[in-house]
């Protein structure tokens, strides 16, 4: 590769094998605009780092465009695309690294093994319109899609290289004149109204792909890049050899009018029944494959050591299924304090055996010192639908519910089911269960009621009805909830007996929220119809006596308590992204937003002090000082993880968050640094991902995760780096 040439003291300036502080370690590809090497991080994470070519360092323009194709690249989440590590467009040769995604391009798997199978293009379908409806939730266009950008991993396709695309926000615009993209995948309005190109045209190009993948070249087919140009805005594709019951489809992709192309969540629904049960794209056979040919779109391509063993493919990586919470979608967030350690309300969804066996210790991990805890794994189900047990803790036991169990306890020393009771097999996806008071857990299923039951034995008790199970706060002695008619009640959390129930004054539909031990108080919260409004007040949790309450502009969700006794709010954003934090002092009605450095589409938040660190639905964990006046990011964190649960915070600086395929993932809270993952739990790869995820349990030092195979498992909190 060319010498990079710097000035200054920094490591660019060094030598020519370091992009910032990043060895360069293998040239991946090149093309018009850089050179993508392969490099690794101080933790290890292998990283793509995207070099530009000297002559276009000093152009200001291409300057403010990579900078553009960074910020790009970071709005979206890492659950469809190469996610974002580190970059410096301000440096003499601006470089960006992305984690490395192991896989070919679709160009290469085209040209060196031919057409995609009909089940292999379904699936290719399914995973790039879920990719485009995640980067356009972002508020970004591509611009560029094309085989060459799309990576082919046993996850499912990832789309990269933002180089031209543009947020829908942007004040950089294209120039007159100038056509950017590549023109057998462009939209008509890319050559005619390149200033007004919107998601359409992303799909569009998603059109031009499948007819790739299927046949081997594209729907408008030439060697000049000006006929190409003239077919795309005036010619009818050609789609011989496209899958007959996929045709229809790509068709109405490649409309020419924008407004009749179908959106990425409708090609999703029509593509029912779902993706998952065809075939993975992805070959079983694994080699190491030669570097790629350069191209100006290329990614990195799959680079195995000798050693890595052969893994069964997996299907791609699905969204999370429909919130519970208020009509209105939005998202519902809580929040993990380090000192509780006692149940958490995650959501479950999952289907354990009506008859649960006896548990047994399936895999005991040897202990690495003698005072260590050796871990155990419990499977709950043996057969059925992918499957990932919820659990809880209180009084010393753990307890699961799941779809055909209503509430089960288990040994969390040795992993042995104790008792079960049965509930009837639903489709819906029962809740976790609750620490009640006096020796009795509680377990809800989505439309019924919550059900006491005695920690020994498991003899039913009480039971009491909300209008959804997720509006059950467990509030000390007392259960709030809502009563579905514009008003809030609570239980007495032994008996069930009715402590008090009414209407709050100012508040129609009043949402019972986060309860804060120290002061006995409830969290109530309800946001206008327009979104632009929110009432938050407090009660008493014996009493149901309001201690205060006060209306604050925007759509917020409250969280709960900062170390330093605020309330903390999140802020959402009309796409449904939260891009701000709102603290209340709750004595005065003092207000402080903190602007986010990104929209965020949270999966949970947890507090250690003023650092509150928010978790993204795909795994990219931000650590944000709430202390400083404007707010400010202590650290961000790109775990490349599709679909995972909220966080729990533990002790020693720690923090845990499990995945859709079983992973438990351990993340240094100080240092920003992944510390430590179990393996997959999904048979071999016979599973598919679980399309919810339960969050892990921290007690003491042992943290408790559940896998799609059914199974519960526990390891040592105090070790991660051997699990």
């Amino acid at each position: 590769m060319p010498p990079l040439r710097g000035t200054g003291a920094d490591r660019e300036a060094e030598g020519p094998e370091f992009a910032g502080g990043y060895r360069l370690q293998a040239c991946l590809g090149a093309g018009g605009m850089g050179v993508v090497h392969l490099a690794a991080s101080a933790s290890g994470l292998r990283l793509a780092v995207k070099v530009v070519h000297a002559r276009y360092a000093e152009d200001p323009e291409f300057r403010a465009r990579f900078r553009q194709e960074v910020a790009a690249a970071r709005r979206v989440s890492g659950a469809f695309t190469a996610p974002v590590v580190d970059a410096d467009p301000d440096a003499v040769r601006p470089w960006m690294a992305t984690l490395y995604v192991p896989g070919p391009t679709l160009a290469d798997q085209v040209k060196r093994n031919g057409p995609l199978a009909p089940a292999e293009l379904r699936r290719l379908t399914a995973g790039l319109a879920e990719a485009l409806r995640d980067i356009h939730r972002a508020g970004v266009v591509h611009r560029d899609l094309k085989p060459s950008n799309v990576l082919l991993t046993d996850t499912g396709p990832k789309v990269i290289d933002f180089g031209i695309s543009r947020p829908v926000d942007s004040d950089l615009r294209t120039e007159t004149g100038k056509l950017i993209g590549s023109p057998p995948f462009m939209a008509p309005e890319q050559f005619q109204r390149p200033r007004e190109v919107g998601p359409a045209a992303d799909v569009f190009a998603l059109g031009s792909v499948l007819v790739h993948a299927a046949t081997g070249h594209g729907p408008f087919d030439s060697d000049s890049p000006y006929i190409v140009a003239y077919q795309v805005v005036h010619d009818e594709p050609d789609l011989t050899g496209v899958p007959v019951e996929l045709a229809p489809l790509v068709a109405r992709c490649l409309a020419k009018d924008p407004a009749e192309r179908p959106t990425p969540g409708q090609i999703m629904a029509a593509l029912q029944p779902p993706s998952y049960a065809a075939e993975a794209f992805i070959p079983a056979q694994r080699r190491r494959p030669a570097l790629p040919e350069g191209d100006a779109g290329v990614g990195p391509s799959a680079a195995w050591d000798a050693d890595t063993p052969e893994r069964a493919p997996a299907p791609p990586a699905r969204r999370r299924g429909p919130r519970l919470g208020r009509p209105r979608l939005r998202p519902r967030l809580t929040i993990a304090v380090a000192a509780a350690l006692a149940l958490t309300g995650a959501g479950l969804y999952a289907a354990l055996s009506p008859t649960a066996p006896a548990g047994r210790e399936t895999r005991t991990r040897p202990a690495e010192v003698a005072t260590a805890f050796a871990g155990w794994q419990t499977t709950l189900q043996e057969h059925g639908p992918t499957a990932a047990p919820a659990c809880g803790h209180g009084g010393g036991a753990l307890y699961c519910s799941a779809r055909g169990v209503g509430l089960a306890r288990v040994d969390p020393v040795t992993g042995r089911v104790l008792w079960s009771r049965t509930a009837p097999v639903k489709a819906e996806s029962p809740t976790a269960p609750v620490a009640l008071t006096d020796g009795l857990v509680g377990a809800a299923a989505p439309t019924g009621p919550l059900r006491a039951y005695a920690a020994t034995g498991g003899t039913p008790g009480w039971s009491a009805e909300a209008d959804l199970p997720e509006l059950y706060v467990p509030a000390g002695s007392a259960v709030v909830l809502s009563d579905g008619q514009g008003g809030i009640r609570a239980v007495d959390s032994r008996t069930g007996k009715e402590l008090w129930r009414h209407a709050l004054a100012g508040f129609g539909v009043p949402r019972p929220g986060p309860y804060d031990a120290a002061t006995g108080l409830v969290t109530v919260s309800e946001t206008s119809p327009h979104g632009n409004r929110t009432r938050v007040g407090a009660v008493h949790a014996r009493t149901g006596e309001v201690a205060w309450q006060h209306d604050l502009e925007g759509d917020l969700d409250p969280l709960g308590r900062t170390g330093d006794g605020m309330l903390l709010l999140s802020s959402l954003h009309q796409a449904g992204l939260i891009d701000a934090l709102v603290l209340l002092e709750p004595a005065d009605g003092t207000v402080r937003r903190l602007s986010l450095p990104h929209r965020i589409d949270v999966r949970g938040v947890a507090v250690r002090g003023t650092a509150v660190h928010i978790l993204d639905a795909n795994g990219h964990l931000t650590a944000f000082d709430t202390a400083a006046p404007k707010g400010r990011v202590l650290w961000e964190l790109e775990t490349g993880a599709g679909n995972v649960s909220e966080p729990a915070l533990g002790p020693g600086d720690r923090l845990y968050f499990s995945v859709q395929d079983g992973r438990l993932l351990a993340v240094d809270t100080v240092r920003g640094a992944l510390i430590g993952q179990t393996r997959p739990r999904l048979l071999n790869g016979r599973l598919e991902y679980a399309p919810r995820v339960p969050a892990p349990l921290v007690v003491g030092d042992r943290v408790f995760g559940t896998a799609p195979d059914g199974s519960v498992f526990a390891v040592d909190a105090r070790d991660p780096a051997s699990w």
